[in-house]
């Protein structure tokens, strides 16, 4: 439908998950514990790798910065939603939702190629290990975390300015919990099909490429395996890459169910739980994820707290 006389949207209307007090309360309560644990994890990853003279490698680099991208992510939803499950008006300003949108572009495919290079960096690690040292030097692990922030930036200001800039007109409420690209283009009053046929190659693009990096290199790494003469070796080479492996299960399996999945099969419901999934419940699963199957985190993570616990005791 297109609108006869437009009229400058100002602000829209989030729906979120239910309108009934009782349940917005449980779930603020249920979030800010979930956003709580996520916070903690991910700076004490962040902190431990930067303090510990034992994680300073490029493997706890790159992990570093998938805890950072990780806080700023959430940091672009979860306030705002904890904000409107206890607020009777759950508005949101014009600019504030393209703000939104712009961030959530930026920072979720800025994840999909870091974690394509943390696939690369295991890949050298098993494939090439005499010569990891020399590869996966100090300067190309700094270019390549820079070039997997900086990639989100052509995405995001591409998708944000194009759909921001359609004609909206009421009604005005997103039938979601965040400004995410799908909800807010049912709000165009004219055709998107051009609009859309970009969105599906960006996203083809941006999730499907890195991904695609990370397919080849963990066939390879699985080939390099299988081809070990010790079965230790073996479990230990499988041990570095089980927490990547299920990390970019969860992140890159949640978001094919959004965005690549047919319209047709999803309901407002399946995909708010969906997006649930990936912007605030494996952010808040990485850091343990890494932790519960990482000794040397683990390990990390003691030395730092005893060092703390002996300093203010005055041993140290």
């Amino acid at each position: 439908m297109i609108c006869e006389n437009h009229t400058q949207v100002t602000e829209f209307i989030l729906h979120g998950f239910t309108n009934k007090p009782e349940m917005q309360h449980s779930l603020f309560v249920l979030f800010l514990v979930i956003y709580t644990v996520t916070l903690l994890g991910n700076f004490l990853i962040v902190t431990v790798t930067i303090v510990d003279p034992a994680l300073q490698t490029p493997m706890y680099f790159f992990l570093r910065n998938l805890s950072l991208l990780e806080i700023c992510f959430t940091l672009v939803m979860v306030p705002k939603m904890l904000v409107d499950l206890v607020s009777p008006r759950k508005s949101i300003s014009f600019v504030g939702c393209g703000t939104q949108m712009y961030f959530f572009f930026f920072f979720g495919s800025s994840e999909c190629f870091l974690l394509s290079m943390m696939a690369y960096d295991r890949f050298v690690a098993i494939c090439n290990p005499l010569r990891y040292s020399v590869i996966m030097n100090r300067s190309l692990c700094l270019w390549m975390a820079v070039g997997s922030w900086l990639s989100g930036v052509p995405v995001s200001m591409l998708q944000t300015a194009w759909l921001m800039a359609h004609p909206f007109c009421g009604p005005s409420t997103i039938d979601h919990f965040f400004c995410d690209g799908p909800p807010v283009l049912k709000l165009v009053t004219e055709d998107t099909t051009i609009y859309e046929m970009q969105a599906l190659a960006s996203t083809l693009l941006f999730i499907m490429f890195p991904f695609s990096l990370i397919l080849v290199s963990y066939t390879r790494i699985i080939k390099t395996i299988l081809m070990m003469p010790s079965a230790t070796g073996r479990q230990k080479a499988f041990s570095t890459c089980s927490s990547h492996l299920i990390v970019v299960s969860l992140f890159y399996g949640t978001a094919s169910l959004t965005y690549l999945r047919p319209k047709s099969k999803q309901s407002p419901e399946s995909k708010k739980l969906v997006s649930l999934s990936y912007t605030v419940i494996t952010p808040m699963l990485n850091p343990i994820i890494y932790s519960l199957r990482n000794n040397e985190v683990k390990g990390a993570v003691k030395r730092t707290f005893t060092r703390k616990v002996l300093q203010k005791l005055g041993v140290l």
